[in-house]
């Protein structure tokens, strides 16, 4: 058996329970964030599972590494597993990956390419702005001169941020959140790059289309 076999069976038994993996790390760190009153145990519970997925998407990167035999070349042709194992609040974004090859795996109806874009940019803007604003809320709650005391002001904030609006009246102040909006940042620009040209291109192939259906000389 070839690695790129073995590679590909790991990787097909791996994606539900690192699915699993990646609610349960997004999960397990919204309640230590947004629940900080409660007891001990079960924050100190909440961090474990936190540990415990990051240590999942660990091993699996190590196997598939090992598997595939390319040592440094492996880290540059997969770099966004790397940025995703380096950066947790990335973790999320498997979930749209594993739902694509359930979709293909089941042999459904899906949606066309460009709605399948637009789709899946708007569930990343999703996951991305709410791992974004807890991570926001976290670092800038207890700062001095704090413009985000709540959590309501984190998703206004983060809202603004990936939407590439940016108001201006929140900002972050700590080196951890001023971290984060830099990274909201060139994700919201990256999206509305995605879905803006997967539009425009959408439109010009239904005026081709309805040009082409078009008489000679009409």
């Amino acid at each position: 058996m070839t690695d790129d076999s073995r590679q590909a069976r790991w990787e097909n038994r791996t994606e539900a329970p690192l699915a699993m993996a990646s609610v349960l790390f997004l999960a397990s760190y919204a309640v230590r964030v947004l629940a900080p009153g409660l007891p001990e145990a079960w924050q100190d519970l909440c961090l474990a599972l936190t540990l415990a997925a990051w240590a999942a998407f660990a091993v699996d990167y190590a196997v598939r590494w090992r598997l595939s035999g390319q040592r440094l070349r492996f880290v540059r042709r997969h770099w966004l597993d790397t940025l995703v194992l380096a950066l947790p609040l990335l973790r999320p974004l498997r979930i749209v990956r594993v739902y694509d090859a359930v979709q293909r795996r089941r042999a459904q109806p899906r949606l066309a390419l460009h709605a399948r874009v637009i789709a899946y940019a708007g569930l990343s803007a999703l996951l991305l702005g709410f791992a974004g604003s807890l991570a926001v809320y976290q670092a800038e709650r207890t700062a001095p001169g704090t413009t985000i005391p709540t959590y309501g002001d984190s998703v206004w904030w983060t809202c603004s941020t990936l939407s590439t609006v940016g108001y201006g009246d929140l900002a972050p102040v700590t080196p951890l959140g001023r971290i984060v909006a830099v990274g909201l940042m060139f994700c919201g620009l990256a999206l509305l790059g995605v879905v803006t040209g997967s539009f425009s291109s959408w439109v010009l192939q239904m005026f081709t289309r309805e040009d082409e259906k078009r008489p000679p000389g009409s």
